[in-house]
C-alpha cells in the first residue's frame, strides 16, 4: 500500500473550526485511507484553548496516533505564519508502516557521592525495530540530551528529528499534544516502524579559512589551535581573510568540529557547527557549546541568509534524489532565528520544501531543533531539521 501524505495551514481564528478546516484539508491527500497519523502545530490564540483544537481534529480526521505542540510559528503548504494565530495540520496514512505515539517526562535527583544530579526518564519509547524517531520536546521540563543519549544506546544511527516547543498556555506551562490530551512537561513524540524517513539536517554556515586541529584542550575549551593558542590562531585566520568573508564573521563566532573523521576532505555540512560562548584573552582559550578532543579537525563558520538558503536546498536535493526522485512528504522543525530575521523574506523554508520535495510538508518555529550531523543526533541551533518522508 502506498504511504500517502497530506498537510494544511488555517488561519481561522476559531480552534474549533480551524483545525476541523486544517485536518480536512489534509485528509484529502490521502484518496480515503484512514489517518494513521496526525502531527498538530498551535500559536497564537489557539493556545488559550487547545483542547478544542485537539477536538477539532479528532472529529474531522479520526487519526490512530496524534501528537503535536504549541508554537510562536508554524508552516506547511509553502506558507510560513511566524506570528500570530494559525493551526497547521499534517497526516499520514503510513500503508504497510506503523507507528506509536509516547510520553516522556525527566526527573532530577541528587545522587551525594555521585554526579551531583541525575536525570531519570519515564515513557521513554522501545525504539528496537525503529526506522526513525520524531521528538517534540518542552525544554524547561525535559532533559533531550539524556533522551538522546538513551535512544542512541538502544538503535545506533536511527535517525532522531524534531523541535522544542516555542509556544505556551496561557498558565505558562508547554503546551504538548498525545491523543486526545494537552500536557505541559516532559516531550511527546512518534517511533516510526517499517516507513522510510531520510534525515536532512541544514545549519545554515559555511566554512572559512584553513582546516585547523586542536592540540589542546579540556571539555569544552579549546586552549591551543594548531600549536598556538586559539585565539591567535584565529586571529591569524581572520586577518588571511577576504574582506567579503571577514564581514560574514561579524554576525558571531562560529566554529565547525569533524564529527566523522574518517573522510579524505571535508566540505559543508560536514562539520557540527557551535558557537563560540566565551574566550580568555588572558591565556588564548575559547569554550565552545559542545565538547571537544585534542586531535579534532575544527574550522572558522559563518552564517547568513546566502549561505542558509544554498544549504537547505541542496540539501534536500540531495534526499529527493536519494528517494528516487520524489518524496512523500516531509515535517520541519525551523529555528525562530530563521524565517524573515535570517532571509528578509516571508515563507523561505515552507516554499523550499514545497518547491524542491513536492510533497505535503508542515512544521513548527522551535527554540532549538534535533537532527543528526554524519549519524549523531544532536540538538542545534538556526537551523532547519527535516524528517522527509519516501514511499
Amino acid at each position: 500500500m502506498t504511504l500517502r501524505i497530506g498537510a494544511a495551514l488555517s488561519q481561522n481564528g476559531d480552534p474549533r473550526a480551524a483545525a476541523i478546516e486544517a485536518a480536512q484539508e489534509a485528509a484529502a491527500a490521502l484518496a480515503g485511507e484512514r489517518a494513521d497519523v496526525a502531527v498538530v502545530f498551535a500559536s497564537g490564540t489557539h493556545l488559550t484553548a487547545p483542547e478544542a483544537v485537539l477536538e477539532g481534529v479528532q472529529e474531522a480526521l479520526a487519526p490512530g496516533q496524534l501528537v503535536g505542540c504549541g508554537a510562536s510559528g508554524v508552516l506547511a503548504a509553502g506558507v510560513e505564519v511566524e506570528a500570530g494565530t494559525a493551526l497547521a495540520v499534517w497526516a499520514a496514512a503510513l500503508g504497510d508502516g506503523a507507528v506509536h505515539a509516547f510520553h516522556s517526562t525527566s526527573v532530577s535527583a541528587q545522587r551525594p557521592g555521585l554526579d551531583p544530579v541525575a536525570v531519570r526518564l519515564s515513557g521513554v519509547p522501545e525504539v528496537g525495530g525503529a526506522s526513525a524517531v520524531i521528538v517534540l520536546p518542552d525544554p524547561y521540563t525535559f532533559d533531550t540530551d539524556a533522551l538522546l543519549f538513551t535512544l542512541r544506546d538502544q538503535r545506533p544511527q536511527m535517525p532522531v528529528l524534531g523541535g522544542h516547543v516555542s509556544g505556551r498556555t496561557a498558565e505558562g506551562g508547554a503546551a504538548l499534544f498525545v491523543g486526545e490530551d494537552v500536557v505541559e512537561d516532559g516531550a511527546v513524540g512518534l517511533v516510526f516502524e517499517g516507513v522510510t524517513v531520510m534525515p536532512c539536517v541544514s545549519q545554515g554556515a559555511a566554512p572559512l579559512g584553513p582546516e585547523l586541529t586542536i592540540t589542546g584542550c579540556e571539555g569544552r575549551v579549546i586552549h591551543e589551535l594548531a600549536g598556538k593558542p586559539a585565539l591567535v590562531k584565529l586571529r591569524e585566520v581572520f586577518d588571511e581573510l577576504s574582506e567579503h568573508d571577514r564581514a560574514l564573521l561579524g554576525t558571531g563566532l562560529l566554529l565547525g568540529l569533524v564529527i566523522d573523521s574518517g573522510q579524505p576532505e571535508y566540505e559543508q555540512g560536514d562539520f557540527l557547527v557551535r558557537g563560540v560562548v566565551g574566550a580568555d584573552t588572558d591565556n588564548g582559550s575559547i569554550a565552545l557549546g559542545e565538547g571537544v578532543h585534542a586531535g579534532q579537525i575544527v574550522r572558522l563558520h559563518a552564517r547568513n541568509a546566502a549561505s542558509a538558503d544554498l544549504d537547505l536546498n541542496e540539501a534536500l536535493r540531495a534526499r529527493r534524489e536519494a528517494l528516487g526522485g520524489s518524496a512523500a512528504g516531509a515535517l520541519c522543525f525551523t529555528c525562530t532565528g530563521r524565517g524573515r530575521a535570517m532571509f528578509g523574506e516571508a515563507d523561505h523554508d515552507a516554499a523550499a520544501l514545497a518547491r524542491v520535495l513536492d510533497g505535503a510538508a508542515a512544521g513548527f518555529f522551535a527554540v532549538g531543533e534535533i537532527g543528526p550531523v554524519h549519524g549523531e543526533c544532536r540538538q542545534h541551533s538556526f537551523s532547519a531539521s527535516v524528517a522527509v518522508f519516501g514511499d
